[in-house]
């Protein structure tokens, strides 16, 4: 028998990448603020999905997500379903077209139209207190949006915008609160990191935001996603040598090493410079872990190249690395290109960037075992407590696993955690007192 939903209560679905947690966590506060019953299980009757619509596969699940809800909807278990997010922002009309059971649907920033509808006054001054739907130790920082660089492949610019930084004020003040409500690492996220300010200040100040983050008590990490390699604001580098709340680690997208690739990808960089830049970072912030994304089969891209890149990761060695595959994306300047390479190579070539990088993995953690770490304690999972290094990032990073029926850790707390064994993408280990 179908249970109702509970009346006039909000189910928000966040999908896709960290940006679209942040700004879920921005939506619930509001509705939180003015009085509304929110709830990330499926017990209310209104629904709304947060959308991601960066390459097909997040498309695709999306629009699953849609009318799997849709379906709900019709047989009455839920009364109402909102789209928001950048699938809405980058196909409204075909998806009003296509799903038009959906109520309503609203763009990236569409926030005060969304909450008109839910019969939430939109409030500026809520800046800083937004609701986490991450643990209450960690917490993202988006510190822009959208991004004006002109990459051939990606969509974001069309469903983000132009890039547009907060303030230092503005970001201090949330830092502040995040930390009297117990966050203790923030991690600073944006479409680019390294273009922070130059809209507002008309120069990359990155590293003066970074120092003044560092003052906020209570917050002991600092973790930096999303640094774009070309136009890289090397003075950055000097602020994570010297502070120590700083985590040694740096998520920089590289995408391709082929030059003539990178050229009709239109990053801005050479293989050269990229070179010359990782260098410049392992040798001023020694010990670092530098995580990459890299995209194969893009249009062009040949046996050679594909070997080119292979051969240049396992020479330069990510301690992290995510791979990709190309997604035909309409409207952007790729899209004129022939997608000349069968989805089945494109598959191939990135199962065998993964297997190398993970035997890349095993290698480094190897090196690990009998040695002590300060480590977070995220969460309890199965039979272990999951922990993580200042070298690691929550969900895509190695994680540390601890015998839960042997030893108790406290979430959110650090401790020290020698390695007992691993593998190429965890590690176990066992408490140690300091």
């Amino acid at each position: 028998m179908r249970t109702k939903a509970i009346k006039n209560k909000i189910n928000v679905i966040t999908l896709g990448c960290s940006k679209n947690i942040y700004d879920s966590e921005v939506l619930i506060s509001h509705l939180k603020n003015g009085g509304k019953d929110v709830s990330s299980e499926k017990d209310g009757n209104i629904v709304v999905i947060n959308t991601c619509g960066f390459i097909n596969k997040a498309k695709e699940e999306s629009i699953n997500t849609i009318l799997k809800n849709v379906r709900r909807k019709q047989i009455g278990e839920i009364d109402k379903v909102f789209v928001t997010g950048c699938l809405s922002e980058r196909y409204k009309e075909d998806l009003i077209k296509n799903i038009p059971e959906v109520d309503q649907y609203f763009g990236t920033n569409d926030l005060p139209q969304l909450l008109e509808r839910l019969k939430v006054d939109y409030k500026y001054s809520l800046l800083g207190e937004k609701q986490r739907i991450t643990p209450r130790h960690y917490s993202y920082l988006k510190i822009s949006e959208g991004c004006d660089r002109p990459c051939s492949f990606c969509a974001i610019p069309l469903m983000r915008g132009s890039h547009k930084s907060k303030t230092i004020e503005e970001l201090i003040f949330e830092a502040k609160n995040l930390a009297q409500n117990g966050v203790k690492e923030i991690i600073l996220i944006a479409q680019d990191l390294t273009y922070y300010g130059i809209d507002i200040y008309k120069r990359r100040v990155l590293d003066v935001l970074l120092s003044k983050l560092c003052q906020v008590d209570g917050i002991e990490w600092i973790r930096l996603h999303y640094a774009f390699p070309t136009g890289f604001p090397e003075e950055i580098l000097d602020v994570m040598s010297k502070e120590k709340k700083i985590c040694k680690y740096l998520d920089m997208p590289i995408q391709h090493i082929s030059n003539h690739i990178l050229k009709s990808m239109k990053r801005g960089a050479s293989k050269e410079k990229i070179n010359d830049l990782i260098k410049k970072i392992r040798d001023k912030v020694p010990g670092i872990a530098l995580r990459t994304t890299v995209m194969v089969g893009y249009p062009g891209e040949k046996e050679e190249d594909f070997i080119e890149l292979k051969d240049w990761l396992q020479e330069t060695r990510f301690e992290r690395l995510g791979c990709f595959t190309y997604s035909h994306e309409e409207n952007t300047s790729a899209f004129a290109l022939i997608d000349n390479v069968s989805e089945a190579e494109k598959e191939k070539r990135a199962g065998e960037i993964m297997s190398q990088q993970a035997e890349i993995s095993l290698n480094m953690n190897n090196k690990k075992i009998d040695k002590i770490f300060k480590c977070m304690v995220d969460r309890v999972e199965g039979k272990n407590f999951i922990c993580r290094t200042e070298m690691d990032s929550p969900d895509v990073d190695n994680e540390i696993l601890v015998d839960a029926s042997k030893f108790y850790l406290r979430l959110g707390d650090f401790c020290k955690i020698k390695i007992m064994k691993v593998n190429e993408f965890d590690l176990f280990g066992e408490p140690v007192s300091s």
